[in-house]
């Protein structure tokens, strides 16, 4: 059988004495989407300034969670300032104290990013969500148009109608 990456990656170690460039292109590219998926792939290896993460090696400035490990490590047991290592890894003093504080509370679990975006919905609070619970009877449709007009007139707030409906756990109707 001649499939699979390590007959590919044996292949050309045999053939060339060491993987071949589009092997190792091919391999960066995989490890890049893994880090991706996972949400760590760092949006801007380019700024990483240490020389260590300059090497083809064990480093890799695209691997968020790496890259501000060793920040915190260059910190911590090298004595760098904050304000050096912030410059040399292209970030700000202040996420570099968010990284430390994640990083206290979590381990390196911390350092991995959370889900971006929004957490709930920013409209909808729980005087407007009553409000709008007030409005709808059991068993009937929501009319999620009408029910953004009273909150327009009631609170002041243009709220989508998509947004009540999720709001109130309905699907959506008319």
């Amino acid at each position: 059988m001649r499939e699979g990456a390590a007959y590919c990656i044996l292949h050309h170690v045999r053939q060339c004495g060491s993987p071949c460039v589009s092997e190792t292109l091919r391999r960066k590219r995989s490890k890049a989407s893994a880090l991706a998926e996972d949400g760590a792939l760092n949006p801007a290896p380019a700024k990483v300034g240490d020389p260590k993460f300059q090497e083809d090696g064990f480093f890799d400035p695209r691997d968020i969670v790496q890259v501000k490990y060793e920040m915190l490590r260059r910190v911590s047991v090298d004595k760098m300032s904050v304000k050096e290592v912030s410059g040399e890894y292209g970030v700000s003093r202040p996420t570099f104290y968010q990284a430390k504080t994640d990083f206290e509370g979590a381990g390196i679990a911390g350092l991995v990013p959370g889900k971006r975006g929004p957490r709930g919905p920013h409209k909808i609070q729980s005087d407007v969500l009553a409000f709008l619970k007030r409005q709808v009877s059991p068993g009937e449709p929501i009319r999620a148009r009408e029910l953004t007009s009273l909150v327009r007139i009631e609170f002041g707030l243009d709220v989508h109608p998509r947004t009540i409906e999720r709001a109130l756990g309905g699907k959506k109707t008319v």
